[in-house]
């Protein structure tokens, strides 16, 4: 038997049957499963939806995302800020620290100065 002189226009009408049987068969068993069938517009239909819903999803985190960025910029901001608030901290201990050595020194001074007064007023009257 050759293939070339086998017709498959006859075999198409059982083809078909059979293809057709399966189908009867997958829908009975859904139906018995109870899954819902679903048309090609239904799902046209959840496909716009989630398309649209993942733009809105798009649109939502750059919006977010322009909105940290902000704050992240108001945060170095107050970074900054801070950075010249201890600027201005360590210049005044720089001064007090300065009128403390002052201080010191001039303490000592008037400290040293009476010391040596008062031995030698009374080194001159005890004799």
């Amino acid at each position: 038997m050759q293939i070339e002189s086998i017709d498959f226009n006859e075999f198409k009408p059982i083809i078909y049957d059979i293809v057709k049987e399966l189908l009867e068969e997958e829908r009975n068993k859904q139906k018995e499963l109870k899954i819902p069938v679903i048309s090609n517009f239904e799902l046209y239909e959840r496909v716009v939806k989630i398309e649209e819903e993942l733009r809105h999803q798009r649109e939502l985190i750059k919006i977010i995302l322009e909105q940290m960025d902000k704050r992240f910029e108001q945060i170095d901001k107050r970074f900054e800020q801070i950075d010249k608030r201890f600027e201005q901290v360590d210049k005044k201990f720089e001064q007090i620290t300065t009128r403390l050595d002052r201080f010191m020194f001039w303490s000592l001074g008037l400290v040293v100065s009476a010391t040596l007064t008062i031995i030698g007023y009374m080194h001159y009257f005890i004799k």
